[in-house]
């Protein structure tokens, strides 16, 4: 909408559509309500104005295909993340101070083709987002065009005068105060505001020359924002350090900020020497030759701390007693210790100095500003490859995922990418990606003439690494046996080591804190690898006892809390089950079943049954003694992605269950039991062994309610099933599980559905979907998306139908569950069918079929109603024959799965199609 309004650039033809998308995007993900549509659409609302907009949103829906535009009784709403909306992206990179990516979002006048009663006043208020965005990152130019149509504005005018004396343009920045004073007091009679005066008195200030910076011979690439704020940061405070690991790009950033600081810089490099107070002399411009002829006591090569050395820093002092300066110290952490005692010094001594720092480290002196230069955005990243590898190959092309996913491996690190950048001179860009796993040996060759520390990727590394103590190096070779960080208790209870030396590698920069998680670049723990001894066994075991431990925890009041401690470590369990699948099965057959209530509870049975099946393979086709438990937990999670004899899987589960007399390790065992064998006979062996299996705990308890509640649905008794699952829910919501109870509330939904209460099935069907978004369980969201548009669809609403299909649809995709998505197409055939549409109704039921994997009781329940609505579409094209072979074959699934509340239905079909 910062321009034309535009669908993934492509317009929206229709200019009422036009303008409906825009205020639905205005507000996306909320509802607006029907009469501010109306009244922001229509000057005058014609009749039947209700029935005119849902025809819009018809039109608009069919306009712009993928589009989710969702009808509620209050209104309606575009389904959409707030960042998909440039608006509303731009505002966030507002908040976080990326204001020239913001306004690199506008493309021109916002709304600037919509036409209609609500488009002025927006467009008044997005005009002053537009400001702020000139405001915080826009050019010289950027703020002469705002100033130009506000001219009012101090804000604006003292950004320009500010701006243009950046520049080195002071005769003009003041020229531009002279006009905003006359104009002030002739229009509003008023004097300039404090903050313009004080933008006039800084320029006024501005004596000084540079001195001393090093020239640049490459663009400054993808700091923009990092700029703005060290700039702030130096005009607030005197002693600024830039920390972060080597090669991110921090003395280009100290250079390119000096460069635009109006008074007088000096740079210092100390990575060649130790004598810090002598290298600081020579870079202010102070002669040797003018200390010694002070009559100084020492020697002029005496060594940091000694005589000669209280001379310099004396004589230093005396230098820049009265000078206003900008100090630009590079490298200082090689002598850390040194560089923090004379700047501390100097500071205290010279009241108008200024210090930016660059280290690896933090100095340590009292009134510093840590301003951390961390790894590129993957926008500027790829700004930075691309405009390095043009230098080097004129004209170079590549598709942008590929140079993003190139940066996102050299995690962002600036040399990495030029290092690589320079690279496509010889080789293709795919090999260079592909060459990436021994990245030291791929970027070997960088500039002569740079320093040797920064000719190489290893040598960057290398450099840092060289700074260590024996402690600190162990500890970072150890850290590398950690997938995607970790917490302070698993990196000591794992590397053994301890919080102090681990703060130390987060001070030098080999270690990154948020939070409470500590991780390492890819970077550097390729080269700190080289080191590590194998603690993959121990990582394996630690990761063991703490998924025993969540365990229960998951399946009671705090569970939300205990999946996000899993959820963070899903990395480290995921390479933990890697690792033991292929060196120690027993310890594998042990994590899997630990981790099958995370897994389920989270959404992650596809992940889960690929993993479980790696187990499996491994450990052939007997159980290993005493892990019968364990290996029948695998196999009940295994089978929906198993090849083979799926249902001979099945069978070996349930006659290793058979041997159990007491109730399982794991209480989720036995629910993922009912859910693979389907529905037993009611008092056959198997359900009294089965019920002999559920524990005494609340939880179990809760489980054989709902279990019982289904069984009930399926022999026909919706009264008794639907007893059992509101005591079911409750009892779980009593224990504190959120999944089970959602359970129960999805099928009391679908009870309430078959039953006509289509008011009733939303409104359990919500209740359980706002508990699976709680536990962050993709896949049984996107179930419960299904279900919520299945009921709209019994209520008629047919848009509000098919865009909760279609989002179901994307959802399941993001978690590549299958049958979530067989649903979604199955739901979208049934649509089709009652539209007229039976092509495409029969489209539907294919994909559905495709998607659905056999011999899985969930699944083949999935099958059966797919012939069934084969059958129904069938029937009402009037292929009368074909419809009848449907459902037979769907009658043949339900008897084989004992759900008489299926086979009633498809029974029902049969005898319409054969009575006269």
């Amino acid at each position: 909408m910062l321009g034309p309004v535009q669908v993934d650039g492509a317009a929206v033809a229709a200019p009422r559509q036009r303008a409906l998308l825009a205020m639905l995007a205005l507000e996306v993900g909320r509802i607006v309500g029907h009469e501010k549509l109306i009244g922001g659409l229509y000057a005058r609302p014609p009749a039947g104005a209700a029935n005119a907009l849902q025809s819009q949103v018809s039109r608009l829906r069919r306009a712009v295909p993928g589009l989710v535009v969702e009808h509620q009784p209050a209104g309606y709403r575009l389904l959409a993340e707030p960042a998909e909306v440039d608006l509303h992206l731009c505002r966030e990179l507002l908040a976080a101070g990326r204001g020239a990516q913001a306004l690199a979002l506008w493309r021109g006048p916002a709304l600037a083709d919509v036409d209609a009663p609500f488009a002025d006043e927006a467009r008044r208020a997005l005009a002053e987002v537009f400001a702020d965005c000139v405001l915080a990152g826009g050019t010289t130019q950027d703020l002469r065009r705002l100033l130009a149509e506000q001219p009012l504005r101090e804000d604006v005018r003292a950004a320009l005068m500010r701006s243009l004396h950046r520049d080195g343009h002071q005769s003009e920045a003041l020229e531009v105060f002279a006009r905003g004073r006359e104009l002030l007091a002739d229009e509003l009679g008023v004097d300039p505001s404090p903050a313009l005066a004080a933008a006039h008195l800084d320029v006024l200030r501005a004596k000084a020359p540079h001195r001393g910076l090093p020239a640049q011979l490459t663009s400054f690439v993808g700091r923009e924002d990092d700029l703005r704020r060290v700039t702030k940061w130096l005009q607030d405070n005197r002693l600024v350090t830039l920390i972060g690991p080597g090669g991110t790009g921090k003395t280009r950033l100290a250079v390119e900020v000096a460069g635009r600081d109006p008074g007088e810089v000096a740079f210092v490099d100390l990575s060649a020497t130790t004598d810090v107070a002598r290298a600081l002399l020579d870079g202010v411009g102070v002669r040797e030759a003018g200390l010694l002829s002070t009559g100084s006591t020492g020697t002029a090569g005496a060594g940091p701390g000694g005589a000669g050395s209280a001379g310099v820093e004396e004589r230093l002092r005396a230098a820049l007693a009265s000078r206003h300066v900008l100090l630009v110290v590079d490298n200082c952490e090689h002598v850390v210790d040194e560089a923090a005692r004379v700047l501390g010094a100097l500071l205290a001594g010279c009241p108008h100095v200024r210090v930016l720092a660059t280290s690896r480290e933090p100095l340590g002196i009292t009134g510093e500003t840590l301003s951390p230069v961390t790894a590129l955005d993957t926008e500027a990243a790829t700004r930075l490859f691309l405009d390095r590898a043009r230098a080097v190959r004129p004209g170079f092309t590549a598709e942008h995922g590929l140079v993003a996913e190139v940066c996102r491996r050299l995690d962002g690190i600036a040399l990495a990418i030029e290092l690589a950048a320079a690279r496509v001179r010889s080789l293709p860009l795919a090999e260079i990606t592909a060459r990436l796993d021994d990245r030291f040996r791929l970027l070997s060759r960088g500039s002569r003439t740079a320093a040797p520390r920064h000719r190489t990727l290893h040598a960057v590394v290398e450099w840092s690494w060289g700074l260590l103590t024996a402690a600190e190096r162990d500890l970072a070779a150890r850290f590398t046996v950690f997938s995607g960080g970790a917490s302070l208790a698993a990196v000591t209870g794992v590397t053994g080591s301890d919080v102090d030396t681990l703060t130390s590698l987060v001070d030098k920069s080999l270690v990154e804190s948020t939070g409470d998680r500590y991780r390492m670049l890819d970077t550097i723990r390729a080269f700190c690898a080289i080191h590590a001894p194998d603690l993959r066994e121990r990582h394996a075991r630690w990761f063991l006892a703490q998924a025993q431990q969540a365990e229960p925890h998951l399946r009671a009041h705090d569970q939300v809390r205990w999946l996000d401690r899993l959820a963070a470590d899903h990395d480290n369990l995921t390479a933990a089950v890697a690792w033991a699948t292929t060196h120690d099965r027993g310890l594998a057959l042990e994590l899997v079943a630990a981790l099958a209530t995370y897994y389920w509870f989270r959404g992650l049975r596809t992940e889960a049954a690929r993993q479980a099946d790696a187990v499996l393979r491994a450990c052939g086709e007997i159980a290993p003694p005493g892990l019968e438990q364990e290996y029948a937990m695998c196999l009940l999670l295994a089978w929906p992605v198993a090849a083979g004899d799926q249902s001979a899987r099945i069978r070996q589960a349930a006659d290793l269950l058979a041997l159990l007399d007491a109730p399982p390790r794991y209480p989720v065992m036995t629910m993922m039991w009912g859910m693979a064998l389907g529905a037993p006979e009611n008092g056959s062996q198997v359900w009294h062994h089965r019920n002999r299996l559920l524990g005494a705990d609340p939880w179990s308890a809760a489980l054989a309610l709902v279990g019982d509640g289904l069984l009930a649905r399926m022999q026909g008794d919706e009264t008794r099933g639907a007893q059992l699952l509101r005591a079911g829910a409750a009892a779980f919501e009593q224990v504190g599980d959120r999944w089970g109870a959602a359970l129960a509330l999805t099928q009391l939904g679908e009870i309430a559905l078959a039953a006509g209460d289509a008011a009733a099935a939303l409104g359990h069907v919500g209740r359980a979907r706002g508990m699976l978004e709680e536990l962050g369980a993709t896949e049984d969201t996107a179930e419960a998306v299904v279900a919520t548009a299945q009921a709209r669809l019994a209520t008629g609403d047919l848009d509000g139908a098919r865009d909760g299909f279609d989002l179901a649809l994307t959802l399941a995709r993001r978690s590549g569950a299958r049958v979530v998505q067989a649903g979604a197409h199955l739901g979208l055939a049934e649509l089709a069918r009652l539209t007229g549409d039976h092509p495409a109704a029969l489209a539907h039921c294919d994909r559905a079929w495709e998607l659905t994997p056999g011999g899985w009781y969930g699944p083949d329940e999935m099958r059966c109603h797919i012939a069934l609505e084969r059958g129904r579409v069938c029937r009402a094209a009037g292929e009368l024959d074909q419809a009848r072979r449907h459902f037979e074959e769907a009658l043949c699934r339900a008897v084989g799965q004992r759900n008489l509340l299926t086979e009633t239905a498809v029974r029902a079909e049969l005898d319409a199609l054969t009575a006269p």
